[in-house]
């Protein structure tokens, strides 16, 4: 058997249905590069989507990879129970540097998702131990994704990943997300006093008494097709919170570390969340790692004696792994010694001159939406009624499939296809991705 065929005998790939492997078979990549992956057969592939949207600062990033040979040979992994070690330190400190002002404290993980359940787990139990005990409910926005175990699916609402599985999942209230596509308030992005906020008010009434956290995406709900919605709502919620005494769950999972323009998507509203994940970018995407970052008032309600009760008991294996933090460590270096937020920020105007020159014309291009340097091209048949191509028709895949004979990673969000690339991607690069991406859409949809 050559590889393909070794593949679909063993591996049960992520969010695929394996029977679309009969037709398209997968891949079997063989080194990166920059902005670049190549197969065996040696052809290149421009990964417009970043890996799932990790990979930072490009493929095998040679301070990455030098700060990882370095540390293998000194420390591999320790149990974080009572030991520690430079490299978690170091990067805690680095960290204080950068994140929103009044977060201070670091609980290390393995994954988003579990970032976002010890997110849940601590925020129940602060409620639980300040006195609170009726606050046991969580609220959510419509649409949101924050991940696959159990806790992070009942906060998240996307039928696709959640509604096999409600039976087994926690009752959440949910919000009515912004959606500035298609306001039902008839606004636009540049005439909206975030009117939607009323649905975020209306609940809060009927459900705040109850609640103990409220989790969002911020500012790019990115599993419902890149949503983007403005930072006055962010502002509007923080304060929301604090009348209720309800605490505010940032999932940075996919927006941090430069992706929306600014090092965290709640930099653009000036306000701080309560507790903030951070995955994805933070390694660069190298190794799985994840930190769930709280305040020294949440902490507090946790210090106590052993008899008490009180300890936060929650735990992973791979806690504070020396590997992820020395690649994350390397990471904060590239981002500050290369100025690579500056350069992205000029290279994301770019970016967006270039796809509304392109495509916006396009009859079947409804919205180009961007922050940052992600853009998201949204397909409708009808740009007036802003009417989206029936999901059966799989218009986003068929695209997809055409970009990827092209060399060009363009997986698609339904009928959104988007554009999330390493910060480190060169105007050139942004001009192929462009016209391979104009290309793709032409075979599909005609020009």
């Amino acid at each position: 058997m050559d590889l393909v065929e070794k593949d679909l005998k063993y591996i049960w790939h992520p969010c695929s249905q394996m029977k679309d492997y009969e037709e398209l078979k997968p891949i079997i990549i063989d080194r990166g590069e920059g902005v670049y992956l190549y197969d065996k057969e040696g052809k290149a592939y421009l990964d417009i989507v970043s890996s799932w949207w990790c990979n930072l600062l490009g493929h095998c990033n040679p301070t990455i990879n030098e700060a990882l040979i370095n540390q293998i040979g000194r420390l591999e992994h320790v149990i974080f129970a009572n030991f520690s070690h430079e490299p978690a330190i170091a990067l805690c400190e680095q960290l204080m540097e950068i994140i929103p002002a009044g977060l201070s404290k670091f609980n290390f993980s393995d994954n988003g998702s579990a970032a976002v359940e010890c997110a849940l787990k601590m925020s129940f139990q602060y409620q639980y131990q300040t006195g609170h005990k009726e606050r046991t409910k969580f609220m959510c926005l419509t649409e949101g994704y924050h991940g696959e175990t159990l806790g992070a699916l009942a906060v998240g609402s996307m039928d696709l990943y959640a509604k096999m599985y409600k039976p087994m999942l926690m009752d959440t209230n949910q919000i009515q997300a912004p959606d500035c596509y298609r306001c039902p308030f008839q606004k636009n992005r540049e005439s909206c006093n975030c009117e939607c906020f009323d649905y975020a008010e209306k609940a809060f009434v009927e459900y705040g008494a109850e609640t103990c956290a409220m989790i969002v995406e911020p500012l790019v709900q990115g599993s419902a097709g890149m949503r983007i919605y403005p930072p006055l709502y962010l502002e509007k919620l923080r304060a929301l919170c604090d009348r209720y005494d309800v605490l505010l769950i940032a999932d940075e999972i996919a927006t941090g570390f430069g992706r929306t323009g600014k090092m965290f998507a709640f930099d653009h509203a000036g306000v701080s969340p309560d507790i903030m994940c951070v995955s994805k970018g933070l390694t660069g995407g190298y190794l799985p790692m994840a930190i769930t970052i709280t305040t020294d008032k949440i902490y507090d309600a946790f210090y106590a004696e052993y008899s008490e009760g009180k300890a936060f008991m929650h735990s992973h294996t791979y806690s504070g792994n020396p590997l992820g933090c020395s690649a994350a460590l390397a990471v904060q270096k590239v981002l500050r010694e290369e100025r690579i937020l500056e350069k992205a920020v000029i290279r994301a105007h770019y970016l967006t001159q270039r796809l509304d020159e392109t495509l916006l014309d396009h009859p079947n291009v409804g919205e180009i939406r961007h922050i940052g340097l992600i853009h998201a091209i949204e397909l409708v048949t009808d740009k007036q009624a802003k009417t989206g191509f029936d999901a059966d028709l799989r218009i986003g895949y068929q695209i997809y499939k055409k970009a990827l004979e092209k060399g060009l990673i363009l997986r698609p969000l339904g009928n959104v296809l988007y554009f999330n690339p390493p910060l480190t991607i060169t105007e050139a690069e942004l001009e192929e991705a462009v016209v391979l991406c104009s290309e793709a859409i032409a075979a599909v949809l005609g020009s």
